[in-house]
C-alpha cells in the first residue's frame, strides 16, 4: 500500500484532526497553563517543541520552519525554565485526551481501538527519519499504555513525520517560511489569520511576495500565477509521494480498518474543538 498518495492523504487528514486537539481544545490549553505555561503560545511552543529537548529559538524555527523568529524567540528558550520538557510532554498528553474524551464520545470501539493503536505502532516502528527531526524525537517518546493516549501519540509522530516531508519539499524549491504563507494566501485569501498567527510583519510580507513575484509565482496584484499554481500542486504532490512509503507495512484490509477507526473520531473533532480553517491549513475531515 505505500504507492498510494492519495490514501497517505487521507489518512494524513484524519491523523492531523486527531492531533490538532493539542492546539485547540480548552482541555489542552488548561492542561498547559496548569504547570506553568500560561498563554497560548508559550504552551504551543514547548508542547510542540518539548520531544526535542530544552532546545533554543533559533532549532524551533529552522523545524517549525514557518515562523517569524522574533515570535519563537518571546516564548523560547524561557519556557523551559517554567516547565522542563518531561513536564510539557505529560502536559500535552493530558489535555490531548482529555479532550478527545470529551469531544469525541463515543470514542472507537476497544477492540477497534487497539487494533489501529497496534496497526499505527507497526507503521511508526519501520518510519525511516532520516531528515525528519519532528518525527525522529516523537517516535523515540515511550509509548502510552492507555490505548487512546497511544493512538494520539501515534497520530503526533506520523503528522510530524509528513509535515518535517513538507518542509524538506519547500526548502527544496526555495521557498521560506513567510513565503509559504504568501502563497496559501494567494490561492485561499489567509492572510488575516495566518500572518498575526506566525508572527510576520508587514515589511516581512511585503518582501516575501516581491521575491516570490521576482520568480514568477505571483503576479503584479499578488495572485498566483500558472507557475505559482503549479508549485503549489507540486510541492502537495510530492509532500503526499514522500509520505506513502510510510504505509506500506500495512495491508489494503488494515488501511480500510485504520480508515473505519479514525474516520469518525476525526469527524467529531472537527465538529467539536478544531476550528475550521485554521493557522494549520490541513483539510477538513470528509
Amino acid at each position: 500500500m505505500g504507492d498510494d498518495p492519495a490514501m497517505a492523504r487521507r489518512l494524513w487528514v484524519l491523523l492531523e484532526a486527531v492531533h490538532s486537539v493539542t492546539y485547540f481544545a480548552p482541555e489542552a490549553r488548561a492542561a498547559h497553563e496548569a504547570v506553568g505555561l500560561r498563554g497560548f503560545w508559550r504552551g504551543y511552543f514547548a508542547m510542540r517543541a518539548a520531544p526535542l529537548g530544552p532546545v533554543g529559538s533559533a532549532v524551533v524555527v529552522a523545524v517549525f520552519h514557518g515562523f517569524a523568529q522574533r515570535m519563537v524567540a518571546r516564548a523560547v528558550p524561557d519556557v523551559w525554565s517554567l516547565a522542563a520538557p518531561a513536564v510539557a510532554l505529560q502536559a500535552r498528553l493530558d489535555g490531548a485526551v482529555a479532550s478527545l474524551r470529551r469531544h469525541c464520545a463515543p470514542l472507537p470501539d476497544p477492540v477497534e481501538g487497539a487494533g489501529a493503536v497496534r496497526a499505527l505502532r507497526r507503521v511508526v516502528a519501520e518510519l525511516d527519519p532520516s531528515g525528519r527531526p519532528l518525527a525522529a524525537a516523537n517516535a523515540d517518546l515511550p509509548w502510552p499504555e492507555e490505548p487512546l493516549a497511544a493512538l494520539w501519540q501515534a497520530a503526533t509522530v506520523l503528522r510530524e513525520y509528513r509535515g518535517d516531508g513538507h518542509v524538506a519539499v519547500l526548502t527544496g524549491h526555495g521557498v521560506g517560511g513567510c513565503q509559504a504563507h504568501v502563497l496559501r494566501d494567494a490561492a485561499d485569501g489567509s492572510r488575516s489569520m495566518t500572518q498575526a498567527a506566525r508572527g510576520f510583519t508587514d515589511d516581512e510580507w511585503a518582501a516575501a511576495t516581491t521575491a516570490l513575484q521576482a520568480r514568477q509565482l505571483l503576479d503584479r496584484d499578488g495572485g498566483l500565477t500558472p507557475q505559482g499554481t503549479r508549485l503549489r500542486e507540486d510541492v502537495e504532490a510530492r509532500t503526499d509521494q514522500l509520505s506513502a512509503p510510510s504505509w506500506q507495512a500495512l495491508s489494503s484490509d488494515e488501511i480500510a480498518h485504520l480508515d473505519g477507526t479514525l474516520g469518525p473520531l476525526a469527524a467529531r473533532v472537527a465538529h467539536g474543538p478544531v476550528p475550521y480553517p485554521n493557522p494549520i491549513g490541513a483539510p477538513r475531515p470528509g
